[in-house]
């Protein structure tokens, strides 16, 4: 399917996203309540009970993945161009701000005036159908934000959402098993890894604890830009090398 796609007409992408807030003591008692009644099925354990020192552990643990009970921190995005020698290179772009609503609106704005239209232009990302794409459009809807036309997919059919290229659902072939990391596919597929610095466990603690928005860009930029080479090894064509890689300036 990759190879028949105009790799301009694709925008890559990956979001980082954390708790909602700093810590489970830092939530009001009914959100506290909320996630008292969350935390078993997070942490799939079923008909037990979490409580005390044990559910504050978990909401620092798994709050950040539940667009209920975490938030956005980054959306990154890389957009493929042909050079005046017709050379492909990619430029990668953080949307990266403590505000989610501002990030969420420069992000939205964006995406609706360059990739407006669901029928010419492609969202592609790694596990983006189960992951990526349902959390950002919640968060916009929690923000009370527009939704952008490419992310207006509720009660969509399956082939009204075929701009959606899931990198991960691409490697399945049909088996619905498995999680399989992006980190895995650069390792077999043979380029490089995303992970040399902080993995998606740090991030809510360089978030919280380290303030570091910047260093949680750089990060999900190269979740970006491995999810793009991963794309190229589907459509059995050559790699992003370095001098075709560029970084928009945060």
């Amino acid at each position: 399917m990759v190879d028949q796609i105009d790799i301009t007409k694709v925008l890559f992408l990956d979001i980082e996203t954390v708790s909602g807030a700093p810590t489970y003591t830092d939530l009001d008692e009914n959100m506290q309540y909320l996630w008292s009644l969350k935390a078993p099925g997070a942490l799939r354990r079923y008909g037990e009970t979490i409580e005390g020192e044990e559910l504050a552990e978990s909401y620092d643990d798994k709050a950040g993945i539940f667009a209920e009970f975490g938030k956005i921190v980054c959306i990154s995005v890389g957009a493929v161009y042909r050079d005046s020698d017709r050379k492909l290179k990619i430029r990668l772009k953080s949307f990266a701000n403590r505000d989610e609503a501002k990030l969420l609106t420069d992000f939205n704005e964006m995406i609706d005036q360059y990739y407006g239209d669901p029928n010419k232009y492609f969202l592609c990302g790694h596990n983006i159908k189960e992951f990526d794409v349902p959390y950002m459009c919640r968060r916009i809807v929690i923000n009370q934000l527009p939704m952008p036309k490419l992310l207006d997919i509720s009660g969509k059919k399956p082939w009204e959402t075929k701009h959606l290229v899931d990198t991960m659902e691409l490697w399945k072939f049909g088996d619905r098993k498995s999680y399989v990391s992006l980190k895995l596919l650069a390792g077999i597929l043979g380029f490089p890894s995303p992970k040399d610095d902080i993995d998606g466990g740090d991030v809510g603690r360089v978030f919280w604890e380290e303030d570091d928005v910047e260093r949680i860009a750089v990060y999900c930029e190269k979740d970006v830009l491995a999810t793009a080479q991963l794309f190229l090894r589907y459509a059995r064509k050559p790699l992003f090398a370095e001098d075709q890689v560029f970084f928009v300036e945060r």
